[in-house]
């Protein structure tokens, strides 16, 4: 049986790349003249990086965040929920990027297999002066796209290992005489290694970076960081304890081989590659929230981001429900306010009489900086979460939580007057990449004075300025302040449910019940705060990887499904 539905090939013919980008083509124009025109060749390689995904509203109009215990999202309508009651499949999942990503891949194939047909003749051929450097100029740019295409594809990869493990590669276009019966899944280290070793050939031929013009292309340094990445999964324990699959008969397509010690240390050396990097222009950012709103890719710490254009609907979904437009949108848990740190260093202790009267008070200032609590002042007004408050409970559609997010938000808009701005959506930045080392370097060389060090470049930044994490942890203790510094430093940037995975650690992170916080208004203008549980959650061994569709396992039937699915 042939097929073109598996890859999503229905949508894909040869030369499709072109059709979806370059809309002003002239009809006159066939095929190979487009393939050959240096102008149409750069229109395709920056229409590659429409099919990297956003994180804004990416799950049925929610955050990801709603699908891990950072949030509850607010529309009992969205598909996200089934994520937290376990009511997701291989038939029905919201977040099924499968087809996606492989249609990005197609079209990186077909781009690589026609970008050596530029014509650059009329200048090669011409022996003046100028004509030889446009010549030597559009060589080198057709060269680099094909590196920065297959960094895009070593990146739609390493989004499919983390969610399904193994997958098929697939690097040349198919087409719709292939045999889809044939294609089946490589290992889970195949994989690993193929990723790795397209960071490393993009790494030796991308810029480190670029013109204000060309920012937000793939660089050395996104390469690196790529590459970093998925070293850490590669090392952590999802895929390198297999035990939670149930005797899987497929083990390498979920797990790797090989000393365990040899991996970390092979995360860590490639994190303290981008870490040490000099001449990058990359650099920690002193503004926290800047680093999250309006033109966030020029800032120095944004690695990788897919720029977007201006709009205003990620504001009218998250802005708070007594506000114009506002829709409540993803709610942040108390679960994850608690987790924000007293001033201090201390944590935060419900049991504290101080703490539980103010809450919010000499706090983590990253928690400000990323969650809206009740009194805050919110454009132009202090938000009102209590009950009976104009975003409180008792609104249609109010937070369940008692929180609002604050991170990505642009408060300055004027929604009533269909006021945008321009985002981006940051993928990689540089605090990844500290907190990668520490984490790889403390699982192979417990006790390295580097290990807090790289977590403190984090914490005691302008703008933030925690205290240090002391030396003389444990390997153990050492690993949970880590662990808790991604926590708090990435929230609401789709880090956590795949940490947790890549943890082992499902059942306590994303099974864990969903609190939130009932808010009370006294007679005297004080509040009342008081924990309560906003939902129970369902998480089971077989989510730790994503089922194979369905549907794809139908046409290719050589596919295996994953564990426990």
């Amino acid at each position: 049986m042939k097929h073109t539905y598996f890859f999503a090939l229905i949508a894909t013919l040869l030369i499709a790349g072109c059709s979806d980008l370059d809309r002003d083509i002239s009809t006159d124009l066939n095929e190979t003249q487009v393939i050959n025109s240096y102008d149409f060749t750069l229109n395709r390689v920056s229409a590659l990086y429409t099919d990297v995904p956003s994180g804004y509203s990416n799950i049925n109009g929610a955050m990801a965040a709603s699908a891990s215990d950072e949030a509850e999202h607010t529309l009992e309508t969205s598909t996200v929920h089934s994520y937290n009651n376990g009511s997701w499949n291989a038939v029905s999942n919201p977040e099924n990027i499968w087809a996606s990503s492989y249609r990005g891949i197609r079209k990186v194939n077909l781009f690589l297999l026609a970008a050596d047909s530029v014509d650059l003749d009329r200048y090669k051929l011409d022996p003046t002066p100028s004509a030889q450097a446009v010549f030597t100029t559009r060589k080198a740019d057709v060269k680099r796209w094909k590196y920065e295409a297959r960094f895009l594809r070593a990146y739609f990869y390493s989004e499919l290992i983390k969610r399904y493990g193994g997958v098929p590669l697939v690097n040349k276009p198919l087409t719709t005489n292939e045999d889809f019966r044939s294609i089946k899944r490589n290992t889970l280290q195949e994989c690993i290694d193929f990723v790795v070793a397209e960071c490393d050939s993009a790494a030796a031929n991308l810029p480190a970076k670029y013109s204000v013009a060309d920012l937000g292309r793939a660089t050395k340094v996104a390469a690196l960081s790529l590459k970093s990445r998925v070293l850490l999964l590669a090392a952590s324990d999802l895929f390198n304890n297999p035990s939670w699959a149930g005797g899987y008969s497929n083990p390498e397509l979920i797990s790797v081989k090989g000393d365990r010690a040899t991996k970390w240390k092979a995360a860590a050396d490639a994190a303290k590659v981008v870490t040490t990097l000099t001449g990058a222009g990359i650099a920690l950012h002193n503004n926290f929230p800047a680093m999250f709103i309006t033109n966030s890719y020029t800032t120095p710490e944004i690695i990788f981001s897919r720029r977007e254009g201006a709009s205003n609907g990620f504001e009218k979904a998250n802005y708070p429900i007594g506000y114009d437009q506002g829709q409540s949108g993803t709610t942040p848990s108390q679960n994850l306010v608690d987790a924000f740190e007293m001033l201090d260093g201390t944590k935060f202790d419900w049991n504290n009489p101080d703490h539980a009267a103010n809450p919010y008070d000499n706090r983590d200032p990253r928690l400000a900086f990323s969650i809206l609590t009740n009194n805050t002042l919110f454009k132009n007004r202090n938000l009102e979460c209590w009950t009976g408050g104009r975003d409180g409970n008792g609104k249609a559609n109010a937070t369940r939580t008692g929180y609002y997010l604050k991170k990505h938000i642009n408060e300055d808009l004027d929604l009533p007057l269909n006021g945008t701005s321009v985002k981006s959506w940051n993928i990689i930045r540089f605090a990844e990449l500290y907190l990668n080392y520490a984490e790889a370097l403390n699982e192979y060389s417990p006790g390295s004075i580097d290990i807090a060090k790289n977590v403190n470049f984090i914490r005691t930044r302008a703008g933030v300025k925690m205290p240090e994490v002391p030396q003389g942890f444990s390997q153990d203790e050492m690993r949970e302040r880590i662990r808790h510094e991604r926590r708090v430093e990435f929230a609401f940037e789709d880090h956590r449910r795949w940490d947790a995975r890549r943890w082992l650690k499902g059942p306590e992170i994303l099974g864990a019940a969903l609190m939130g916080v009932e808010i009370t208004k006294n007679p005297n203008g004080k509040f009342t705060y008081k924990p309560i549980k906003v939902e129970d959650r369902t998480f089971t061994a077989r989510m730790y990887l994503y089922p194979i569709p369905q549907g794809e396992i139908n046409v290719a039937s050589g596919l295996v499904q994953n564990p426990l699915w």
